[in-house]
């Protein structure tokens, strides 16, 4: 029905990723780190799905466009993949954090403290996110970005 280029099954393959892969970290990070209450991280999970369907897709080509730049700067190295990964779920996803945990109420002591943990975090969150990133797009039958 859809090609493996098609924009609908990659928006899909990324909407899918995002949704499930931050709902997640996110929760884990806020209860066991940041001290939120189960009720409010559920709170800030479930105000995050439409936010994380909304951005998803546009976060899969910034991140694809963060790969292209690091592999054309640094080719053929692991590592460089690795720490584009990294910034681009950084850069991208903690502005959009900060205004979610506002919307469900958490104090700037939380905000700042998840934030901070995430930040911390995504040294491994944004490296495994990529990976789980690309493991959804070849589910979806995608062309993703692939060395």
């Amino acid at each position: 029905m859809f090609s493996r280029s098609s924009r609908l099954r990659m928006a899909a393959a990324d909407t899918f990723a995002l949704v499930v892969y931050c709902f997640i970290a996110g929760l884990i990070i806020e209860v066991f780190l940041s001290g939120m209450t189960l009720q409010q991280s559920l709170s800030s999970r479930l105000v995050a799905v439409p936010v994380n369907i909304a951005i998803a897709w546009p976060f899969g080509l910034y991140r694809d466009a963060m790969l292209r730049l690091a592999r054309h700067r640094c080719p053929g190295r692991f590592w460089v993949r690795n720490l584009a990964d990294l910034t681009a779920y950084v850069s991208f996803q903690s502005p959009v954090y900060v205004l979610i945990l506002l919307a469900v109420g958490a104090d700037s002591h939380q905000i700042m403290t998840a934030v901070t943990s995430n930040a911390i975090s995504s040294m491994i969150l944004g490296v495994v996110y990529g990976y789980f990133l690309e493991y959804c797009r070849r589910l979806f039958h995608v062309a993703g970005y692939v060395q």
